[in-house]
């Protein structure tokens, strides 16, 4: 193992302080035995992700850029890159600085133990894969010309590239650093943790559903709004939200059960691991205040996108964290925040 650069982590905390809102305070609570590997893949997976959103270059060059930052990652290739070019089209300084600081990220691989080496590059994969059948599928897209998703099974699989993997991944480090002899249904465990990652992405989706349409991008399957009576262009017309909300509604439903599966898989870790549990609540929270909002909004007008504030956000970490020490009051976290907790909840096999 080469020998560590003294200056890189505080250079690397900079730049998770500078790329993460909201996500900073997770990775700040989990334990030192885990924390470097998943701020790593944060990282790496945030320098990916402005790669691929750097929509004033060429689909080639950005496609082009990716696959080169993969090789590197997966150590089949280990040529010096230049961003430069990205970089400087960047408007937001913090992504401008993930593409002129990338060698340092590439170099902190260098640094992992075999084992967590293996699972950062496997996570990294998955999501650069998935970000590049996003930038082929959409290819040519514009909010006059919008193409959407065509089935579930489409947007099923684009969940778990991008996120439920990192559920996965998560899964894999803690369970090897932090509670590796813990009694656990495995099988079960995993598979909430993969839909969990899939309930945060599709938080994503819903919240942001203008914003995707402006870029011409639905990721509400085609064959789903045909039946409700709708084509993607209609989305753009907030007037329609009223035609559209029993549609909607049903994948707020699914992402209710998907972040209950997040909390299932919250309350199989051992008590013991305070940390982890509160930086696993803390999304689910959020995720759960964010669908509340979205229930009543009109969804469809992008002049008023949902968003949780920072205060908020801080009043759910505060919350959480004197809940702790008392598991009723753990517990209503999340059923308190459940619409019509009597109600079934959509299941997977609803939308695949």
């Amino acid at each position: 193992m080469p020998e560590a650069d003294p200056s890189r982590p505080a250079l690397l905390n900079t730049l998770l302080k500078q790329t993460s809102r909201t996500f900073y305070r997770t990775l700040r609570i989990l334990p030192e035995a885990v924390r470097p590997q998943i701020s790593l893949a944060y990282l790496l997976a945030r320098t990916t992700d402005t790669i691929a959103d750097s929509e004033i270059i060429s689909l080639q060059a950005r496609l082009q850029a990716l696959q080169e930052l993969r090789k590197r990652i997966l150590g089949t290739e280990h040529g010096p890159l230049d961003f430069g070019e990205l970089a400087r089209h960047q408007s937001l300084p913090a992504e401008r600085a993930l593409l002129e600081n990338c060698e340092a990220s590439l170099a902190a691989l260098r640094e992992l133990t075999t084992t967590d080496l293996q699972l950062v590059r496997k996570v990294l994969d998955t999501i650069t894969s998935g970000q590049e059948l996003d930038l082929q599928r959409f290819h040519g897209a514009s909010a006059e010309q919008i193409v959407a998703l065509q089935t579930d099974t489409e947007l099923d699989d684009y969940t778990y590239r991008v996120a439920g993997c990192v559920g996965e991944f998560w899964t894999k480090i803690c369970r090897t650093h932090l509670f590796p002899s813990a009694r656990l249904d495995e099988s079960s465990f995993m598979a909430d943790a993969i839909r969990y990652g899939k309930g945060l992405q599709l938080v994503n989706i819903l919240r942001d559903l203008p914003a995707d349409l402006r870029k011409g991008r639905c990721y509400l399957p085609l064959d789903k709004l045909t039946v409700a009576g709708l084509k993607p262009a209609d989305l753009s017309q907030p007037a329609n939200t009223a035609g559209f909300r029993a549609l909607y509604d049903r994948y707020l439903d699914l992402v209710e059960s998907r972040l209950a599966a997040g909390w299932r898989y919250t309350n199989c870790i051992p008590w013991s691991q305070m940390r982890v549990r509160l930086a696993c609540a803390w999304p689910i929270l959020i995720g759960l205040e964010t669908i509340q909002r979205l229930r009543v909004e009109n969804v469809l007008d992008p002049q008023h996108p949902v968003k949780i504030s920072r205060s908020e956000v801080r009043r759910v970490i505060l919350r959480s964290i004197l809940s702790y020490p008392w598991p009723s009051a753990w517990k209503r976290l999340v059923t308190a925040r459940i619409s019509s907790p009597g109600k079934p909840v959509a299941s997977d096999a609803n939308f695949t």
